[in-house]
């Protein structure tokens, strides 16, 4: 599962816990984004549905060292 980040280096693997489901996943960042300022990550929509925030546009998570 990947994601896209503004800072964190290519290849970085970031531990990200929804705060609504406590769900976590481990995502690979591959892109930069988002560029929304707003918001810290943009997870691809695979891991967005494993932390079972389907439905939703934007969600609270939580980053977290791997």
């Amino acid at each position: 599962m990947t994601a896209a980040h503004r800072t964190l280096p290519f290849g970085t693997r970031v531990r990200v816990r929804s705060v609504v489901t406590g769900m976590e996943v481990v995502v690979r960042i591959n892109d930069r984004g988002p560029f929304k300022r707003s918001r810290v990550i943009d997870l691809s929509q695979a891991a967005f549905h494993a932390l079972g925030l389907q439905g939703r546009g934007v969600a609270q998570v939580e980053l977290l060292p791997e």
